[in-house]
């Protein structure tokens, strides 16, 4: 397997419904994320070798910026098509992946820690694989 590398985010299209959310690629392709997400608050530690990604929209919540947190299956050339950046962590390392939104590999999994506020807008956490896919959006109390 080749090495991946970071790949900055463009601003995509965004729309939630009542049933999940609508991401809208810049190459005009969309993923629906389906289901109402869990509220969580402060750190979210996902489920080791799950495909990680987070979206935090805009205030108007119309727009946003997806990551992918250590895929090492999508190319470059795709993500950079698309619009989805990515980052790559060690563990231990940690990446502030926008204000209020800090990333943390422990070991296989992934941390997740946010504050809404100081991001401006909403933030969702994906974590999928092949058998489930699970949602969540980060609040504070």
């Amino acid at each position: 397997m080749s090495a991946r590398n970071d790949v900055s985010p463009d601003t995509l299209g965004v729309e939630l419904t009542e049933d999940g959310i609508v991401v809208e690629y810049t190459d005009g392709r969309e993923v629906f994320y389906n289901g109402v997400p869990q509220k969580v608050e402060g750190t979210l530690r996902t489920q080791p070798g799950k495909l990680v990604q987070v979206l935090v929209t805009d205030p108007t919540e119309t727009e946003g910026v997806l990551m992918y947190i250590n895929d090492r299956n999508t190319h470059d050339s795709i993500l950079e098509e698309t619009g989805v950046g990515r980052v790559m962590l060690d563990p231990g390392e940690e990446e502030e992946l926008f204000p209020g939104v800090t990333a943390r590999a422990d070991g296989y999994a992934v941390e997740i820690e946010a504050d809404p506020e100081v991001a401006r807008g909403r933030v969702f956490v994906f974590e999928e694989d092949e058998m489930e896919e699970r949602s969540y959006e980060f609040v504070n109390e």
